[in-house]
């Protein structure tokens, strides 16, 4: 799996598959069970650490869980969180997608932010390095925000969300992340940018789906309403793995009671 192919299931309107993975053993499973693509995500900081948020998250932590993912799933698209103020500066941002991709082995580096993070997400592609956006809520600033609320609910906040985007897409991503918006304009982010949209709580019309593993495994004992609980039945982890590929392909999850 690579760009290219995610690019071209976007065109062939294939639900692209993608879970979030910490280290080798479930990398693999996982892998063997259909995902098409890896978020090592800032997450790990909540669900692996036990921390309260993902703001304690290292660029050195989150390079050795790639570099664990890639020894996993060495065929896989991996895609690697830039942890809370690792693209605070484009010079910021260099160094860190440096030890994600030389040293985690990472394919693209993943960034929380609109239009103000053009500058960096221009100097990274620049550089040579895959971006994935992220817009919706952003988990990086729950203490502003005060809590995890879904966003873009009323038309000035979608249109922002909208206006992120193609911000975002002009300067030179290669893959989007929505995370926590109403359905519709889950599906409208999805038609406005040629760039595959990948959503997290946004309704089942974006390009594909993203989960934490940890959720999906019902790992979580206060799990977000968008999220489902694909262990029961399935007899094993692979199961459950094969389980949520096969849902996000036939765009049976998430269901309208997962959606917003």
């Amino acid at each position: 799996m690579n760009l290219a192919r995610i690019r071209a299931a976007k065109a062939e309107r294939q639900p692209i598959a993608m879970l979030t993975a910490y280290e080798a053993g479930f990398a693999r499973v996982a892998a063997e069970a259909g995902v098409d693509a890896f978020l090592v995500g800032d997450s790990l900081g909540m669900v692996v650490q036990g921390r309260r948020d993902t703001l304690g998250v290292t660029v050195e932590e989150m390079a050795y869980h790639a570099a664990m993912v890639r020894r996993g799933a060495p065929d896989a698209l991996v895609v690697a969180d830039m942890p809370f103020l690792a693209d605070a500066t484009p010079e910021r941002a260099l160094d860190a997608a440096a030890a994600l991709m030389q040293e985690g082995g990472a394919d693209m580096v993943k960034l929380e932010g609109g239009a103000e993070k053009a500058a960096v997400v221009h100097a990274l592609t620049t550089a040579g390095v895959p971006v994935c956006g992220h817009v919706g809520l952003l988990p990086q600033q729950v203490r502003k925000l005060g809590g995890y609320r879904v966003q873009g609910r009323d038309e000035a906040g979608a249109r922002r969300i909208l206006d992120d985007a193609a911000a975002l897409e002009r300067a030179g991503i290669d893959l989007l992340v929505v995370e926590c918006v109403p359905r519709d304009l889950g599906r409208a982010l999805s038609q406005a940018v040629d760039v595959p949209v990948i959503g997290i709580g946004a309704g089942p019309d974006t390009d594909g789906q993203v989960l934490v593993m940890h959720d999906m495994l019902g790992l979580n004992d206060r799990p977000p309403r968008f999220v489902r609980d694909f262990m029961p039945g399935a007899g094993s982890v692979g199961g459950a793995f094969a389980a949520y590929v096969e849902a996000v392909r036939h765009r049976a999850f998430p269901a309208e009671d997962e959606s917003f």
